[in-house]
């Protein structure tokens, strides 16, 4: 459906069972799951999909091999769990990739053998392979860029990978093949309450043509990650905070700094978290970081220190040491935390809470991509018995998304860029076979041709070139330089699309470049 029809949609149903408010990874978790028990399901987002934490996470779909440091079992099953449901349900967009944890002391051997066979345990009959120690040859054979002084040898062992924003359009898709709604660029300004007291619906506005929406739902599930105190405020305006931010960098290389395709996990950093070295769409991805942030923001930037961090650390593993002039781009997302009075963020846990207020707002904080969907079980859960719904089971464990397809399938695309969208390769070929010059690259330095722009807008929602460059493509995150000189052409091509004259693409254009700026290293 386009987004003309989703609108009308919207406007012909008087009344939703469940209202999501929020278009990340646990917004549309829970969309997904409201509408494949068959309840009517609206979900709006401010802005665009997975704008905020959702699109800036470390790329993992993983147990947490920290929250094992911790101790925290309880935490490491279910995300193990849950990433084997993900590897099966997903097999484009979540793919097995190999870590090795370097050695650089002999008593590191034992230790992370141990920790990591643990892992293995854990994970049961969904483990993506078995962990085993590497001798310095077999090492080095496995990441040839890490720095060979002093190694004793690693431990391999294996998480989950995937694109967070490709993921997240990939909900949506499915949520709307559900039956339900899916709106981004759509705000809500307003909580709507009925005579007893009890939320009633939501007021939002389109931010495309400026119109204002009343819509009536049995329950409103707030999922808005670390902006959920602002909505919990327009319920209850004296309620207390709950949502800690904390800020994670990460610093995106060309790929030769991590020939190969098995990524680096460094235990210890100066701060005591992990490091990691990824390869990521043929770049390499370095981060991350953990500094508690005052007040939640759409764009969060990193602070030198930060960059320093993550490049002295990282400098310490790899036999050619990063500079700042070899960044591409960087990119920081806030992790929204529940708070636990005076406890470092790094400590706090991933754990999700579900919250319900007096007037029956159901809010879901915490967690992470990886237990997105036992979040949404737990919050739909919830909000079925809020909204007096007629209970109905979760079916999600079992549930392929939009564009499964078997991930041994000769199908199944081999570019990287192209993965993702599975067995909706065909459906993107053809419509870059029908733009003139479809095939060719937007920039030399990206590997995404000029008929993608065509596609996100018309099957994916896109409306700026924003949301095409940074979440439809990654070439923000992948090379904020290059994106921004694609950024004209972009423009050019979503205006034609759209109906829109020649200066909102000037203004479109701009915009995104001075956005840019904020991902690339002066």
């Amino acid at each position: 459906m386009n987004r003309k029809e989703l609108i009308q949609k919207v406007q012909q149903t008087p009344l939703w069972d469940v209202v999501v408010i929020g278009g990340g990874a646990s917004g549309m978790g829970a969309a997904v799951d409201a509408a494949a028990r068959g309840y009517r399901t609206l979900l709006l987002e401010q802005v665009d999909f997975s704008k905020g934490t959702s699109s800036r996470s470390t790329k993992l779909v993983h147990g947490g091999v920290r929250y094992l440091q911790q101790g925290n079992i309880s935490l490491v099953r279910e995300a193990l769990y849950e990433r084997g449901l993900l590897y099966q349900n997903a097999p484009h967009l979540v793919t097995d990739l190999p870590f090795v944890v370097p050695r650089y002391s002999w008593w590191e051997g034992p230790f992370y053998g141990i920790g990591l066979k643990l892992y293995d345990l854990l994970a049961g009959r969904l483990n993506l392979a078995p962990s085993r120690t590497l001798n310095a040859e077999e090492t080095i054979q496995a990441i040839p860029n890490l720095e060979p002084d002093g190694l004793y040898g690693g431990t391999e062992y294996h998480d989950g990978q995937f694109d967070d924003s490709r993921m997240c359009v990939t909900l949506a898709r499915t949520a709307i093949d559900l039956g339900g709604v899916a709106l981004n660029h759509a705000q809500v300004i307003n909580l709507l309450r009925g005579a007893d007291g009890h939320l009633s619906g939501v007021t939002f506005r389109d931010q495309i043509n400026g119109q204002e929406y009343e819509v009536s739902s049995r329950v409103v599930i707030n999922a808005t990650g670390v902006f959920s105190d602002a909505i919990r405020r327009m319920d209850e305006a004296d309620v207390e905070p709950i949502v800690e931010p904390s800020r994670g960098v990460h610093l995106v290389l060309d790929a030769s700094f991590l020939k190969g395709e098995t990524a680096i996990m460094v235990p210890y950093t100066d701060d005591g978290r992990v490091l990691f070295v990824i390869p990521w769409h043929d770049h390499c991805l370095v981060g991350t970081t953990d500094q508690q942030t005052p007040e939640p923001l759409l764009e969060p930037r990193a602070t030198e220190e930060e960059i320093e961090f993550i490049l002295r650390n990282a400098a310490r593993y790899m036999s050619r040491d990063p500079q700042r002039s070899d960044v591409l781009s960087l990119f920081a997302g806030l992790r929204p935390l529940i708070k636990q009075g005076g406890t470092a963020t790094k400590n706090i846990s991933r754990e999700h809470e579900v919250i319900v207020s007096r007037g029956g707002l159901v809010s879901v904080v915490g967690g992470k991509w990886t237990t997105y969907r036992n979040m949404a079980q737990d919050v739909v859960d919830h909000a079925a018995d809020v909204g007096g719904l007629e209970p109905r089971k979760c079916i999600t464990e079992s549930l392929h998304l939009r564009g499964w397809i078997d991930r041994n399938d000769v199908d199944m695309p081999s570019e990287n860029w192209l993965r993702p969208y599975g067995a909706d390769a065909a459906e993107v070929r053809a419509v870059c076979d029908e733009v003139e010059r479809g095939q060719e690259p937007l920039h030399s330095d990206l590997p995404y041709p000029r008929g993608l722009v065509i596609h996100a807008a018309r099957f994916e929602w896109a409306r700026t070139v924003e949301d095409v460059l940074a979440r439809r493509t990654r070439a923000l995150f992948l090379n904020a330089a290059a994106a921004a000189e694609a950024a004209e052409e972009v423009a050019q091509l979503l205006a034609g699309e759209l109906g829109h004259d020649v200066d909102w693409a000037n203004q479109q254009a701009s915009q995104f470049r001075e956005l840019a700026t904020g991902y690339q290293l002066s």
